[in-house]
């Protein structure tokens, strides 16, 4: 299979990264009889700084012809925050329809938790965010700024079709995820019954009644289409402690874009931290991009010293969304191994270089 992949390295450490990834992606192509052509994407705080452009809409046109993008990083310290971030970042996920972030949340052996006595049988889910609506699209205004009347508001705006191809995603993973064997977190009545998966809802119905009381019935009207799949509701608030305290009890969380991108970044912690998140912007239709999520570490930039495992493992996210889960797995079992001889996920604290993790990842292909 030949796939075409626009790399976008970014800002700060992003190229690094994305360095070491390709890196791993070139080595199991070997093995697995793929060719991947890389096209490098100008498109960071760099540009925008000399330029004044940050994505055009002829070259956003242009990303439809690849099969996927793979991200380092956006951001930039010289640059006002925002600009960057809507200027190429939510203009890819909304302009693109990347309508899904997948966030997997796992962790690894020999990686540090600080939540006490949780092990990688504990910490063993994924995070379904909707990614195109809600609170970021920007829905809102503000009159009479900077008197003491102002008024500033934003709307969390969902149609029912984003809402119910976001958690048609959500069961369709759960399916995907349980093909072999019913989930450990179940209880023994949901066993009993054939269950072998589970997808809760993370929302605020108490107090965003209008919003999440369209989204508990999208639930229950797809779940219909799912009877060997459980779902059920836990209220944002309530997910947060329960990702401290239990964290077996997930298996899919589905939620909307704010709480989403809230939670996310508090499991990764959960997880080890952002040296070994990563992240997908998923269209399954369309061109889909996948990334690191702890951003430009612009303090270690050229230091040979941050964390690749977070965009490796985007990488085999991006295979396994191509249909290439045999080479994805392969490359989630190197870097398993991998962090077994790491001292830490902390940027300089790794105890080798970021060449070396992407050096001994690809040592681990090899076998």
């Amino acid at each position: 299979m030949t796939y075409d992949i626009g790399i976008i390295k970014g800002d700060g450490t992003g190229p690094e990264v994305v360095n070491e990834a390709i890196k791993v992606l070139n080595k199991i192509s070997e093995h697995h009889s793929l060719t991947l052509n890389f096209t490098d994407l100008p498109y960071d705080g760099q540009r925008y700084i000399e330029t004044g452009i940050t994505l055009t809409d002829d070259e956003l046109e242009g990303l439809k012809q690849y099969n996927a993008i793979l991200l380092g990083a956006i951001g930039h310290p010289d640059i006002k925050p925002g600009i960057l971030e809507r200027g190429i970042l939510l203009k890819l996920r909304f302009e693109l329809d990347q309508y899904i972030n997948l966030r997997p949340i796992k962790l690894f052996k020999n990686v540090y938790t600080p939540i006490k006595n949780k092990t990688p049988d504990d910490i063993d889910y994924v995070v379904v965010r909707e990614n195109t609506g809600g609170l970021y699209t920007g829905h809102g205004g503000c009159t009479m700024k900077n008197t003491e009347h102002e008024i500033a508001e934003q709307a969390m705006v969902y149609s029912r079709h984003q809402v119910e191809r976001c958690v048609r995603f959500a069961f369709e993973h759960a399916k995907k995820r349980h093909t072999d064997t019913p989930w450990k977190g179940l209880s023994e009545k949901e066993i009993e019954n054939g269950k072998k998966g589970k997808v809760t809802l993370c929302g605020k119905s108490n107090v965003l009644q209008y919003v999440y009381d369209l989204w508990l019935r999208v639930m229950e009207d797809v779940g219909k289409d799912f009877p060997e799949i459980a779902w059920d509701y836990v209220h944002v608030d309530a997910v947060c402690i329960y990702m401290i305290e239990c964290p077996e009890r997930f298996d899919i969380i589905v939620t909307g874009n704010m709480f989403g991108d809230i939670i996310t970044d508090l499991a990764a912690v959960t997880q080890g931290g952002m040296g070994i998140a990563p992240s997908g912007n998923i269209n399954p239709n369309g061109t889909s991009m996948f990334e690191p999520i702890g951003g430009t570490a612009p303090s270690f930039t050229g230091q040979n010293a941050i964390n690749p495992c977070a965009c490796i493992l985007a990488a085999a996210m991006m295979l396994d969304h191509l249909g290439e889960t045999e080479a994805s797995n392969n490359i989630v079992q190197a870097v398993e191994k991998t962090v077994l001889k790491m001292d830490s996920m902390l940027a300089a604290k790794m105890g080798m270089g970021t060449t070396d993790v992407g050096n001994l990842v690809c040592s681990y292909l090899k076998n």
